[in-house]
């Protein structure tokens, strides 16, 4: 199976997938890696829709994509997305209340991708999704620690499931009723934070001591340690997969790439990427490569 970091096609990478007209662009050197996986899933931190205005190559927090990148990241081969996260919401200077949170989620509907981590009550973000390969169900859930405007579900308001003590129990728990592995994706850390935070680690010891059986999060922008707690590697985040930011470690990101035999997980593989402003990811050459696999290193020495 495959993961990615975040993905962003809005502000530049929307500017310049309008003025080429093609939505394809940004994943043409990394498709067949995609669609070589039994499964690919990406974090997804934006909202595709028509009602949320665009905002051009500027320099906002409004992160607004057009629809049809729903259907080129389903040519690319995604299978499911990750969406409690912090800009699932987004809808411009006017508020739209949720009509650009659901269009995303329907967007993501329509092409046949799962959404995970989101929905119109926290009941319903809390729910996992199931793929399977092999005969092995996959169970995957999704929770958000960062809130912006509004984000976080309630019992009777839409938003992301939010990544509490009571939650992370809950989501492990109805998991593991219909699968054989649960795999956990937190959106959680501070920006440009390579090395995980405590709070993350111990956010990191409660999902393992839960249940969970792989952990995979992602939102710094920059790539983060690893480590193995009690038997279930933990990766803290994978960087940025498609994004305009521009300084150099926003830059970089890592495909990760893990192998199962049945229900035993065998390996797993770091495929370094950059991505350009306008939201082109390219295989990482060899001493950017080298850079990224050592930052990640780095990061991880206090986590063993």
């Amino acid at each position: 199976m495959l993961f990615t970091g975040n993905i962003v096609p809005a502000r530049c990478v929307q500017a310049a997938i309008d003025a080429s007209q093609n939505y394809d662009y940004p994943y043409e050197e990394v498709r067949s890696i995609i669609q070589a996986a039994d499964f690919a899933i990406g974090t997804f931190n934006a909202t595709l829709s028509e009602i949320a205005p665009r905002t051009g190559c500027v320099r906002t927090y409004v992160l607004v994509g057009d629809p049809q990148n729903a259907d080129a990241l389903a040519r690319a081969g995604f299978d499911a997305m990750s969406v409690a996260t912090n800009h699932i919401k987004d809808c411009g200077i006017t508020s739209c209340g949720d009509q650009a949170f659901f269009e995303t989620l329907e967007n993501f509907r329509r092409v046949g991708i799962l959404t995970v981590g989101a929905g119109k009550n926290e009941a319903e973000a809390l729910q996992p999704i199931v793929l399977t390969a092999n005969n092995v169900r996959f169970g995957i859930v999704s929770l958000g620690q960062l809130e912006q405007g509004g984000v976080f579900a309630e019992a009777e308001k839409a938003g992301i499931a939010r990544l509490t003590d009571a939650n992370i129990e809950q989501a492990i728990q109805l998991a593991r009723q219909i699968s054989d592995i649960v795999i956990f994706m937190p959106h959680w850390g501070p920006e440009d934070q390579a090395t995980p935070t405590w709070i993350q680690r111990q956010l990191a010891q409660k999902i393992v001591a839960a249940g969970a059986d792989l952990v995979v999060g992602n939102h710094t922008h920059v790539v983060q340690g690893y480590q193995m707690l009690n038997g279930v590697w933990v990766f803290y985040g994978l960087g940025n997969f498609v994004f305009d930011q521009d300084l150099n470690d926003h830059q970089q990101g890592v495909i990760l790439l893990v192998r199962y035999q049945g229900t035993q997980l065998l390996d797993f593989e770091f495929i370094p990427t950059h991505v350009d402003e306008d939201g082109r990811v390219h295989l990482a050459e060899a001493t950017e490569a080298m850079e990224i696999l050592q930052r990640i290193e780095l990061a991880s020495q206090n986590l063993r």
